[in-house]
């Protein structure tokens, strides 16, 4: 089976002399950059390593200053800049998928009582959860994307809800 990654984050700039650089979370993910993680720059360079181990990280106002394995100077850090940082799915908390806007374009959508509501057209970040906007039967249905209304996300097929009560035009919801 083939090792799946994903875009996690973009460089943004360097940060001082010794190689740090500030990384900005991408595609609506929270910050997943960690420490141990084991990063994949994309474009790679022609020369030099194409993967990174995430030696240290600091969480800003402005994104993640980030310290990488093999990044020693400021030059080197320059050089990532604009660059994209992926890593292995398996490596990546499980419910990143809840966040993953471009994943979840186009995936329907199940209440436990009312059956099928529609499919995701547009992912709303917000501060305390994110909204799925989901177009279907019912209209539009806002879905608070919060552990009591969407406990899990399949890889594949559609995604289970318990939409609560009011949420769905002439829906008796939960």
């Amino acid at each position: 089976m083939r090792e799946r990654y994903r875009a996690i984050a973009r460089v943004e700039k360097s940060h001082g002399r010794a190689g740090e650089v500030v990384t900005v979370a991408v595609h609506g993910l929270p910050p997943l950059v960690r420490e141990g993680l084991e990063v994949f720059v994309v474009p790679p360079r022609l020369k030099g390593p194409r993967s990174h181990v995430v030696t240290h990280v600091t969480e800003g106002s402005r994104g993640q200053l980030v310290s990488l394995s093999g990044v020693g100077g400021i030059d080197a850090a320059d050089a990532l800049r604009g660059r994209y940082l992926l890593a292995r799915e398996r490596d990546l908390p499980d419910g990143v998928a809840l966040h993953d806007a471009e994943a979840l374009l186009g995936r329907e959508v199940v209440d436990e009582a009312l059956g099928f509501i529609g499919a995701i057209e547009e992912v709303m970040v917000g501060p305390a959860n994110d909204v799925w906007v989901v177009e279907g039967p019912f209209g539009e249905v806002l879905v608070p994307v919060a552990g009591e209304v969407v406990p899990t996300v399949p890889t594949k097929g559609p995604i289970p809800v318990r939409v609560p009560l009011g949420l769905v035009d002439g829906g008796g919801g939960q």
